[in-house]
């Protein structure tokens, strides 16, 4: 009797183990490789990570300049796409006048020959600026760029505007519920499938604001990330997707990303049946690093279908 209730006990481990494992192999999925790229802040200018902190600027720190584009401009933006870029990321400040204009630094002497925050300055008066000023590869002995970026700070609706059709990841950098509500403004009167192209992250108060104004815009913060992670590693060898992970992007660095059930193929699969898009990025995720070299690819597992965060994808994809 109690070897036959052994044999019943394994029999349906077995069983168990056998649908686990179907339930989340990648085995026999497509290993074609026509990889996905978001080109943060398009084609910009590069810098050592390790020499980042939080408050670093990072315009005082860059490599020898390999090209002319500067960070969150619209020749930047076009760049990229043109080398192959799918998504391109971008960050808004939001302005005295309630503009958004398109620029990462809270503070605009760390780049610019401006001084103090956007919430002192017309979007008119911004564009005056000179956005390549504070660039420098030497600890200031030159300053490559100064004098090539005035008027280069665009507004979003003319990055909207610029790109009609491109799908696009704006970053409420330093912002708050109102950039929420003046963002929303840019978007409320797009088409779903227009909407569809558009991602947000950044301060969770303005995504509340935008979920509440449309429940299936997609977006992302880190709050909202740790919860649908936790929760889907919970019951994911389900193959179950929770309500939390749905409409959302997710950006997971590799090295963490493998523990997810069912990466990559089904994983991926999972996250797009239900709006969200899944961005591998390299490190631990606490700065914007980067696949950079056609030789870090190769940590990618072949057939991934989701997308990959790049600084240079003038490296990783020729145009």
């Amino acid at each position: 009797m109690k070897k036959n209730q052994k044999k019943i006990i394994l029999s349906i481990l077995g069983i168990f183990l056998a649908i686990l494992w179907a339930n989340n192999t990648s085995l026999f999925a497509d290993k074609s490789t026509q990889y996905n790229f978001l080109a943060h802040r398009g084609l910009a200018q590069t810098f050592d990570i390790a020499n980042v902190e939080w408050d670093t600027n990072t315009a005082t720190i860059i490599h020898e300049p390999e090209h002319s584009y500067l960070e969150n401009t619209i020749p930047s933006m076009q760049a990229a796409y043109d080398y192959g870029a799918t998504i391109v990321e971008l960050d808004v400040q939001l302005t005295k006048d309630n503009q958004l204009a398109v620029f990462h630094d809270y503070d605009l002497s760390m780049r610019t020959n401006g001084t103090g925050a956007f919430s002192d300055w017309n979007m008119a008066d911004l564009k005056k600026l000179d956005i390549g000023y504070g660039y420098t590869a030497d600890n200031g002995q030159t300053y490559p760029f100064r004098g090539q970026g005035v008027g280069l700070m665009p507004e979003l609706g003319e990055v909207l505007a610029a790109f009609p059709n491109r799908e696009l990841l704006i970053h409420i950098n330093h912002g708050d519920v109102q950039t929420g509500q003046v963002l929303w403004s840019y978007l409320e009167n797009m088409s779903p499938e227009r909407l569809n192209q558009i991602t947000v992250y950044g301060d969770e108060n303005a995504l509340k604001y935008l979920r509440e104004q449309n429940s299936d815009i997609r977006v992302l913060s880190i709050e909202r990330l740790k919860q649908a992670l936790l929760k889907y590693e919970l019951w994911g060898w389900t193959g179950y997707i929770p309500e939390e992970i749905k409409n959302m992007e997710l950006h997971i660095p590799l090295k963490y990303a493998k523990l997810l059930w069912g990466w990559p193929h089904k994983f991926v699969a999972r996250m797009n049946s239900v709006n969200t898009r899944v961005v591998i990025v390299q490190g631990n995720g606490k700065w914007s690093e980067g696949f950079d070299t056609v030789e870090s690819l190769q940590e990618i597992p072949k057939g991934y279908a989701g997308y990959i965060w790049t600084n240079r994808i003038d490296k990783v994809k020729q145009p």
